[in-house]
């Protein structure tokens, strides 16, 4: 039964049990995502495994997503976003007035 999004702009810690079959076996893992629906973490846990193991949709089996609290997380890399001071560099930023003056000269265009 799909369940509807009680705050869809509130994120979540989602910790998701899998089972998927590689070329040397089948394995079991836990693994968590922060997102802020069941099917966004869904979608990350897929595209994560598909890079990180070249693992195929068909041979990945979700068994269990629960939605887990802050402090009941286990991996770091979840467990490095809680904090709630965290501050993200933003290297790539333009000035917000970045645009040519319209009166610049151009070349002479020969092409008549």
């Amino acid at each position: 039964s799909l369940r509807s999004n009680t705050s869809p702009t509130k994120i979540k810690n989602f910790g998701i049990w899998v089972r998927y079959d590689s070329r040397s076996g089948s394995h079991n893992m836990y693994r968590e995502y922060r997102d802020v629906s069941r099917t966004g973490a869904v979608t990350q846990c897929y595209r994560d495994m598909a890079a990180r193991h070249r693992a195929r949709a068909h041979s990945i089996q979700i068994m269990k997503i629960e939605s887990i609290k802050a402090g009941d997380t286990r991996r770091p890399l979840t467990k490095q976003k809680h904090d709630n001071k965290i501050e993200i560099p933003l290297p790539h930023r333009e000035l917000k007035y970045t645009k040519k003056s319209m009166n610049v000269a151009n070349r002479p265009s020969t092409k008549q």
